[in-house]
């Protein structure tokens, strides 16, 4: 196993990386920074939008484009124009809320979540149970799964889309629902994998494999973390030398390789001089394991 520096160009807060194995580009945001990335690991480019709010997560469109939640919008993006166009606005009760983590399931929706916008992020000043998920539908109506959510974040789905596992950071657990494809309904809510935080740190993104393990950015312990969520069990860790790790998926051509986003945001100086590649984008080799491709929105 090797862990590397990816792009050496750290942002304030790095989140939700998506391989867009049509392109063959990762796509990730840097929160904080207000800005989505399209990164080509095999010519080194990266395509860059600066946005006027925060922006969570980020997805391709089956149609081109991508999808992006963004403030408090489910909006398009256009690489090639910077164009933003405004799908469906949400939290509209709540103008100090703003998009967290999102992903597609496998009919193509886009689900995300909301928290309370923070500068810096620090879990321990959130606005407690303020936040709640959506889904938005290919038909560009949402809805919302529930409420009451703390820091909405990790989504990942098991291989015959019977399972969704999701990460409402401040219940240190990874929460499974029954789920059904066609409907998008999610029942039967329960922990299966619990987290020390004194040990582990806080939940963040997260990630599956094909042999149905999840890999759990660690936030504020500098680590990603491979666990089994039929027995509950932390398998193994690894290591990454930037405290805040965030999110991560796997790509390249046989996703193989775990890309691993960070953040400095509110580090002190000495700890930035610490750790100097704290907000950059890693990439780790030699895991022994594929992940599976990451979904486009359909609508």
């Amino acid at each position: 196993m090797a862990v590397s520096v990816a792009v050496d160009e750290p942002g304030l807060c790095l989140e939700g990386p998506h391989w867009d194995g049509h392109t063959g580009t990762l796509l990730y945001v840097d929160i904080n920074g207000r800005k989505a990335h399209r990164w080509n690991p095999v010519t080194g480019q990266k395509d860059t939008v600066s946005m006027d709010c925060m922006v969570g997560a980020i997805v391709p469109r089956e149609s081109g484009g991508v999808l992006v939640a963004a403030g408090t919008n489910f909006a398009f993006l256009d690489f090639e124009t910077s164009q933003l166009t405004t799908v469906a606005p949400v939290d509209q009760h709540k103008p100090t809320n703003r998009f967290n983590d999102g992903k597609c399931d496998a009919a193509g929706r886009f689900w995300a979540g909301t928290m309370p916008e923070l500068e810096p992020p620090t879990p321990d000043q959130v606005e407690r149970k303020v936040g709640s998920l959506y889904c938005l539908h290919t038909d560009h109506t949402v809805t919302k799964a529930f409420n009451e959510t703390d820091i909405s974040n990790g989504l990942a789905w098991t291989s015959d889309n019977s399972t969704m596992y999701y990460i409402d950071s401040l219940q240190f657990s990874v929460d499974a629902f029954d789920f059904d494809l066609p409907t998008g309904t999610l029942t039967n809510r329960r922990k299966v994998v619990n987290f020390d935080q004194s040990t582990y740190g806080v939940p963040d993104g997260m990630c599956i494999d094909t042999d149905g393990k999840l890999w759990v950015a660690m936030f504020g312990t500098g680590q990603v973390l491979q666990v089994d969520p039929e027995t509950g069990t932390h398998l193994r860790s690894v290591k990454i030398p930037a405290d805040q790790t965030t999110s991560c998926c796997f790509g390249g051509p046989n996703l193989d390789i775990l890309y691993v986003t960070t953040a400095n945001v509110g580090l002190s100086a000495e700890a930035v001089q610490q750790k100097p590649q704290s907000g950059c984008l890693f990439q780790v080799t030699g895991l022994g394991t594929t992940g599976t491709p990451g979904l486009c929105y359909k609508g």
